[in-house]
């Protein structure tokens, strides 16, 4: 595989001992705990112990001070193997460090982030019942009473957010109006102990079953003035920005999710034989492959070097849709072309082609749907006055 394209040596070296660890560690495990549906304490903090929970904060905070690349190459390695261990960093890192780390004040990124980047877990609690795609059909509410906040409302599909790790959530709520009539939103930190919260696992998930995911719920749930991330009203870009990089993230999972299912297709087709020789020397077979090849090739060489333009700071909001939407529909192909190749045997437990079938559709849903990362696209190019 040419896949070292722009890679330092550091970058190649971490590439290759994530690989090790999801192959010597994840790999044995990873069929178990899916069929029990059970997350893993034990995996987790192995990662943790890793570097991989709070890969790009810097280590003033506890952090690895990786770049955005190694953080992906973190991500996508793991998904190779397992995407339910690569949600769990995934998740924590994008979505439960991000916004702590880039909008919260130094007294709350003291607080939080070396805890973030010792074992304990951050969930990202802005998708509800009615509000997903639509996020600024948000429901959940909070008002003011003294010094504190009282937030009443509920959230749905928060990873990592009930887990005996986990130490709370960034909370999106609508706290007013604004001058233009427009909802004001604002994010508080909310710590799984605080009176008025409850987090409940969801279970019988088709996919990321080793993965937690949440509802969470609020009831008169009161936190202080000093729980805002932030400022007040500005929740909603707060959200909208971590969404840009989380996309990098999943599309990481993507690329990881394709990889994996490509080369356990090609391990097999070769093993395989019918009518005297090899099930990869027909073209049936042999052209998906090569079509999944050219799509790795071109997937893996954008979402770097969007990467490499999140270091540096600039505005990635289209090139992550882009990453984000094309690696993810690329893991949906690479996943039904290796389950089309192995025949029966892919639809089976035994086989890890019926996990990647399964676990790859998240990845065309969260954290915005294709058909909103089509949208976003569209909007930027000027379809839309």
């Amino acid at each position: 595989m040419s896949i070292n394209r722009g890679l330092t040596e550091e970058q190649i070296m971490l590439r290759n001992t994530v690989r090790k660890f999801a192959e010597e560690v994840i790999k044995p495990a990873a069929r178990e705990l899916d069929e029990k549906e059970e997350f893993s304490n034990e995996i987790t903090l192995q990662m943790c112990d890793m570097g991989f929970m709070g890969a790009f904060v810097p280590e003033e905070y506890g952090g690895a001070g990786m770049d955005y690349v190694s953080y992906i190459l973190t991500v996508e390695e793991l998904a190779r193997v397992d995407s339910s261990q690569a949600a769990t960093v995934a998740a924590h890192n994008s979505l439960g460090i991000g916004p702590i780390y880039y909008f919260g004040s130094e007294e709350q990124r003291m607080q939080y982030l070396p805890l973030l980047t010792s074992g304990k877990l951050w969930g990202f609690g802005l998708t509800e019942p009615e509000a997903g795609s639509d996020a600024g059909n948000t429901k959940t509410r909070a008002y003011q009473n003294g010094d504190d906040w009282i937030i009443n409302g509920s959230k749905i599909f928060i990873t990592n957010a009930s887990t005996s790790l986990t130490l709370g959530s960034s909370v999106l709520a609508v706290t007013g109006q604004q001058p233009d009539g427009r909802k004001q939103y604002t994010t508080f930190l909310v710590e799984n102990t605080v009176p008025g919260f409850e987090a409940k696992a969801m279970k019988h998930k088709m996919l990321w079953r080793a993965s937690n995911t949440s509802e969470l719920y609020f009831n008169d749930c009161r936190v202080t003035s000093n729980m805002i991330l932030g400022k007040k009203g500005d929740g909603f870009k707060q959200m909208l920005s971590t969404l840009d990089k989380g996309r990098l993230s999943i599309a990481a999972m993507g690329l990881g999710l394709a990889q994996g299912a490509f080369d356990y297709a090609v391990e097999y087709a070769k093993k395989r034989h019918t009518f005297g020789r090899a099930i990869s020397t027909y073209q049936a077979n042999s052209f998906k492959l090569a079509d999944i090849e050219v799509g790795l090739n071109l997937a893996r060489n954008f979402l770097y070097e969007v990467c490499r333009m999140a270091d540096r700071g600039e505005n990635i909001t289209k090139e992550g849709a882009i990453a984000k939407l094309y690696c993810s529909e690329l893991a949906h192909k690479a996943a039904n072309d290796c389950v089309q190749i192995m025949g029966g045997y892919g639809l089976m437990k035994e086989y890890d082609a019926e996990r990647f079938y399964r676990d790859q559709k998240i990845l065309e849903i969260g954290e915005g749907t294709s058909e909103i990362q089509r949208l976003v696209i569209s909007r930027i190019i000027g379809c839309y006055d």
